[in-house]
């Protein structure tokens, strides 16, 4: 809060509230095109690194070239104040990824699995449950002993 102590009159301080209240939608549609902008850059990051990460042997055919045009599309309407735009081509970049994104977390989780390891379900609960002590307790109150 601005306040007239600041060395500032009366009519300064209403100057710039009003001000403030005349920007706060242009505030806030600014912000939004930042958080935009922000979570773009992320999903170029993001998806640049599972395409290393995967290597060229293990995309489909023409899914790599695909992804990289999603992505310089992306980084082109980032350079712009068009929110909608770059929403949109984040998605046609999560969409083309999306597959790719998916083959890896099942590639993942198959070299995660221990041999063996396929059909646990019931042996996996009851293993994990042999440890677990069932006891009572009674809790005793220092005012008793009085």
């Amino acid at each position: 809060m601005i306040k007239a102590s600041s060395g500032l009159s009366d009519e300064d301080i209403q100057k710039m509230v009003q001000d403030a209240e005349a920007h706060a939608a242009e505030d806030a549609s600014f912000h939004e095109l930042v958080a935009a902008r922000n979570q773009a850059d992320n999903m170029i990051h993001a998806t640049q690194k599972s395409v290393k990460e995967m290597g060229d042997d293990k995309l489909e055919a023409g899914e790599k070239e695909t992804i990289e045009k999603a992505i310089s599309e992306l980084e082109e309407v980032m350079k712009g104040d068009d929110k909608e735009a770059i929403e949109a081509k984040t998605k046609t970049l999560v969409e083309a990824s999306g597959k790719m994104a998916e083959r890896a977390y099942a590639q993942q989780a198959k070299t995660d699995q221990p041999e063996g390891a396929a059909d646990t379900g019931a042996e996996a609960t009851n293993t994990a449950n042999d440890d677990v002590v069932d006891a009572e307790f009674e809790e005793v109150k220092d005012d008793d002993k009085k």
